[in-house]
């Protein structure tokens, strides 16, 4: 296969990991590989390695036509402009233009489960610009990334320091997922090349409740983790008093909304089928990253 393959996001955790794995495990040529970001310059490391790279500003669509051009195969990484409501609609649905534009022959997007049946407050980011990437005329790939394994490392640290993990995820089961394993299989499908439009649902293996997840968290750190069911109010309230910004906690509540309403019990075999790999178990990535959760906060 010779298509060029352009990932957006390049700098962001999910794009460095989807170019490591085009290029360590699916062996793509590092020159068939463009890292676009809106500060080339943090590529450099990419670049020292053959990878092509270029400036992407979502802000900027003319922009997005030119660095888009010559792309065979486009990944547009969901931007992280999530403090401003329909935003990130606004720059994706850019994208999917400038790429239609630039005569992109597939484009391939990182959604999340069910869009169009969800509680969380970015949701609709995501329906939209599936639907944008879907009327485009142009073959496609949506990936629909579960909830990170990753998300959980942000505060637990902080609640095994208190032994109290405080959710309003009810008794609502959830299937997470590494980010790595997310990216490996979509390298998988960059680099295989399909020219079919096709949805895909990147989960977990197994649904766990927060008892199950707490209790992996207990033995993976040695700490004691006893689970607090409080209202979504109650968390909203908690996660402002710790002084986050009012959008990440209405974000973090809904998501626990969304677990706790089943909106989140989705378990799929679409990664195994990409990748031929079983991917980790949360009680394993747990385990791998003893170190940061059990970092003093």
């Amino acid at each position: 296969m010779s298509e060029t393959i352009l990932v957006t996001g390049a700098a962001g955790q999910l794009g460095q990991r989807v170019i490591h794995h085009l290029i360590e495990t699916y062996k793509v040529a590092p020159g068939r590989i463009v890292a676009a970001t809106r500060s080339p310059e943090k590529l450099s490391a990419l670049a020292d390695k053959g990878v092509v790279t270029r400036k992407a500003d979502f802000d900027d669509a003319a922009g997005l036509e030119k660095a888009f051009a010559g792309i065979d195969r486009l990944l547009i990484i969901s931007t992280d402009a999530l403090d401003t409501p329909g935003k990130r609609l606004v720059q994706h649905k850019a994208a999917v233009a400038a790429a239609a534009k630039a005569g992109v022959k597939h484009i391939a997007y990182t959604s999340m489960p069910a869009p169009d049946d969800s509680l969380v407050v970015f949701a609709p980011d995501h329906l939209g610009s599936e639907n944008a990437v879907k009327a485009s005329g142009v073959a496609y790939t949506i990936f629909r990334n579960a909830w990170y394994h990753d998300n959980y490392l942000h505060a637990m640290p902080h609640n095994l320091q208190g032994g109290k993990w405080y959710t309003a995820t009810g008794d609502g089961k959830i299937a997470t997922i590494s980010r790595d394993d997310c990216a490996l299989a979509i390298a998988a499908a960059l680099a295989a090349g399909a020219s079919e439009s096709i949805t895909y649902t990147l989960t977990g293996t197994e649904l766990l409740t927060n008892r199950q997840i707490a209790a992996a968290v207990s033995e993976a750190s040695g700490k004691p983790l006893d689970v607090v069911d409080v209202t979504d109010e109650q968390l909203g309230q908690g996660i402002r008093g710790a002084g986050l910004p009012g959008f990440i906690a209405d974000m973090l509540v809904s998501a626990d909304a969304n677990t706790r309403a089943g909106k989140f019990a989705i378990v799929t075999g679409d990664f195994a089928k990409l990748t031929g790999k079983q991917q980790q178990p949360l009680k394993d990535f747990f385990v791998a990253h003893k170190a940061a959760l059990t970092a003093a906060g």
